[in-house]
């Protein structure tokens, strides 16, 4: 069993420099002290912040920095690109009619960096 997301949890992409928290909207959400999240809750700049910098060799800002420093690997400003949700996710929980997101999920970004849930965001409340 893996732990309810919900807003505040902190999250980490494979290409990212820094984590960041995850925030969950509260429209039509279960909420204790915090929104609980689901596996739609994938929204660059609304539910997934920047990491900080980029150091993915998909990113074109990266790529374009890089040829320009001769080669030499060059992060640039995070930007995240989401567009699937958050998968697996907890099928037999259903959080504003969308699959529960838990921490064992993750999610691509389209320029190949794997983001993963480091903290749930609360610690009592498990899903399957």
């Amino acid at each position: 069993m893996g732990l309810l997301v919900c807003g505040g949890a902190v999250l980490q992409c494979s290409f990212g420099m820094a984590p960041t928290p995850m925030t969950v909207l509260p429209k039509s959400r279960v909420t204790n002290a915090m929104p609980a999240a689901n596996i739609m809750d994938n929204v660059p700049f609304v539910n997934i912040l920047p990491f900080a910098m980029c150091s993915s060799m998909s990113n074109p800002a990266v790529a374009a920095a890089t040829a320009a420093a001769l080669g030499a690997l060059t992060p640039m400003p995070c930007t995240p690109v989401t567009t699937a949700p958050w998968a697996p996710g907890s099928p037999t929980v259903l959080i504003g009619g969308q699959p529960a997101l838990n921490d064992s999920s993750q999610l691509i970004c389209s320029f190949g960096g794997c983001i993963q849930i480091k903290a749930a965001g609360q610690f009592q409340i498990s899903v399957p």
